[in-house]
């Protein structure tokens, strides 16, 4: 079901043109708000039941490391039904499982339990419609759904964090997470409704096999490893800031609430570089994946200067703007991806990105304990501009190589 948008201007508008995808951008939107509020809203709230900023950070921990789980032994789900179907199903179970959080006295390991089964849903959910966007749209627009998906999410972060705080001042935590709840039903009903039906393309085995024959056809496919691998390695390195942003506010002399801006920073230059590369022609994207790449890892190394909060936050934007990076290897991925595999391998693309950032903002965590923050900044930096050229190198060959068949 392929929507042929050949001769056509590029861009978010010939995205959302295709039937029935504005529904898919507005239910990633609302459910984004509503799971980011509630992360703020339980944080919170394990806090106020325990007074642990320990436990209370694990809400945050509990929210990204299921997703190994989800992306390596559930993964085939993604392939093996049709992605409306798994879509709805995911949102059900996320929602079920807030609302179950509002349930009076429950217990923080409870509390903590239900908030990994929603992680573990959300690379499932993520494959089956990166895979249902393939089906949609042709080779030149995927890129750019995938992109204006990207951009929904930064925006999302920023206005979840920002008002969730307000909210639970407002509100309280409890009405957060009933909101969180109505947002995951409104996106099962927008999707459930108001979506276009992509088939499954997938195998009926068994879950746990099927996915692991994804992982090992992932593996064995050397043109498709290298490719997610450098989508991996490029934002794992350009994120390490994000780990030392009060760190660094705090060796600048500046009060600590300014780490805000470095955030703010980045975010906002990864919207901006979203939008200005989605208008570009496909062959112009190709030739700008080395150029970006760069943009992402060179501006870390200025940090050697130790400038100031509001130079740091440009910094920080010109480096988030070269994540667009991803709108011309998006194509080659999916031009190098079995059709019958696509699912898989978008939730384990997704799983592995989320886990490699969390380890990589730790990482960068763990040195700013010995190396003033500025230098772990500028030596993520240069290490980050080696590696990734390598692997660019590795990965833009032109020579295709033939994938194993597992």
């Amino acid at each position: 079901m392929t929507t042929s948008r050949a001769g056509t201007a590029v861009g978010y508008r010939s995205v959302l043109r295709v039937p029935g995808l504005r529904a898919v951008f507005i239910a990633h939107a609302v459910s984004m708000i509503g799971t980011v509020a509630a992360q703020v809203a339980l944080s919170i709230l394990v806090f106020e039941r325990t007074g642990s900023p320990l436990l209370s950070a694990l809400v945050l921990v509990c929210s990204f490391l299921p997703y190994a789980v989800g992306g390596i032994a559930l993964s085939s789900i993604s392939d093996r039904f049709p992605a409306r179907r798994v879509l709805v199903c995911c949102d059900l179970i996320s929602a079920a499982c807030i609302a179950l959080m509002l349930i009076p006295g429950l217990g923080v390991g409870a509390l903590l339990g239900l908030l990994l089964l929603t992680g573990i849903v959300a690379p499932i959910f993520a494959g089956a419609r990166a895979a249902s966007l393939a089906q949609l749209l042709d080779a030149e627009l995927f890129p750019i759904g995938r992109s204006l998906l990207r951009a929904i999410g930064q925006v999302t972060v920023l206005t979840g964090f920002a008002l969730g705080a307000v909210a639970v001042a407002a509100i309280g935590p409890a009405w957060l997470l009933s909101l969180d709840v109505a947002t995951f039903l409104a996106s099962a009903a927008l999707i459930g409704f108001g979506t276009p039906y992509t088939p499954a393309t997938g195998t009926t085995g068994s879950t746990v096999r099927e996915s692991i024959s994804g992982l090992k056809y992932l593996l064995g496919n050397v043109r498709l490893r290298r490719l997610i691998l450098l989508s991996w390695v490029v934002p794992a390195f350009s994120s390490m800031p994000d780990g030392l942003a009060v760190a660094y506010t705090t060796e600048t002399g500046a009060a600590a609430t300014a780490a805000g801006a470095l955030f703010t920073g980045y975010s906002v230059g990864t919207v901006l570089g979203e939008i200005a590369a989605a208008r570009l022609k496909p062959s112009t994207r190709r030739r700008l994946v080395i150029p970006l790449i760069l943009l992402s890892q060179l501006p870390a190394i200025a940090f050697v200067a130790t400038p100031g909060i509001a130079v740091a936050a440009v910094l920080l934007a010109i480096s988030g703007s070269g994540y667009a990076f991803n709108q011309g290897i998006d194509p080659l991925i999916l031009g190098a991806a079995d059709p019958a595999y696509r699912g898989r391998l978008f939730t384990v693309q997704t799983s592995g990105l989320m886990a490699i950032q969390g380890v990589s903002i730790a990482l960068a965590g763990a040195l700013g304990t010995f190396i003033r923050p500025g230098l772990t900044i500028t030596l993520a930096g240069v290490v980050g501009t080696v590696v990734t050229l390598v692997l660019a190198r590795r990965a833009l060959t032109r020579e295709v190589e033939q994938p194993s068949r597992c």
